[in-house]
C-alpha cells in the first residue's frame, strides 16, 4: 500500500479527532457538575492523546499530519454553536454519547475502511476501541 493513500486517510481520521476534542471543550465549558466536568476532561484528554498517536504515525510514514479539523470541521463547529448546545448535564451526557458513538466509532470506522497499511490498523483499531470504552462508560453514567 502507498504510503499518500495511507497518510490521507490517516488524516481524515486525525481531522474527526479534532472535531472531537473541540466539541469537548465547549461541553466541559456548558457543564455544571465539577465532577462530571472532570470526566468530561478526561475523555478529551484520551481524544488529545490519540490525535497525538495518530500524528505521530502520519509522521512516521513520511507526511505531515493535519493540525485542524480542516474547512469542513470548521463549519460543522459553527453550525453547533449556531444551533445551540444542551443546557442541562443530562442533555450534555446524551449529547456525547451521541457523539461518541456516532462520530468517534462509526464514522471513524468508515474513514479507515481497508486503506491501511497493518501497523496503522493496528493503532486505529486500539483507538476505536478506547472509543467504544468511552460509549459504554457514558451509557453507564445515563443509567445511574
Amino acid at each position: 500500500m502507498e504510503n499518500t493513500v495511507v497518510v490521507k486517510e490517516l488524516n481524515a481520521f486525525l481531522k474527526g479527532r479534532y472535531m472531537g476534542i473541540h466539541q469537548y471543550e465547549n461541553y466541559i465549558q456548558k457543564a455544571n457538575d465539577a465532577k462530571f466536568k472532570v470526566e468530561l476532561q478526561r475523555l478529551q484528554q484520551d481524544h488529545k492523546r490519540h490525535a497525538q498517536l495518530v500524528a505521530e504515525r502520519i509522521q512516521n510514514l513520511g507526511g505531515t499530519p493535519v493540525d485542524s479539523p480542516g474547512f469542513t470541521g470548521t463549519i460543522q463547529e459553527w453550525m453547533s454553536e449556531i444551533k445551540g448546545f444542551p443546557e442541562t448535564d443530562e442533555e450534555l451526557l446524551l449529547g456525547m454519547l451521541k457523539a461518541e458513538d456516532k462520530y468517534a466509532v462509526e464514522l471513524s470506522e468508515e474513514i479507515v475502511k481497508g486503506d491501511l497499511d497493518p501497523d496503522s490498523t493496528k493503532l486505529i483499531e486500539q483507538i476505536i476501541d478506547e472509543d467504544r470504552q468511552h460509549v459504554q462508560f457514558l451509557k453507564n453514567l445515563v443509567s445511574n
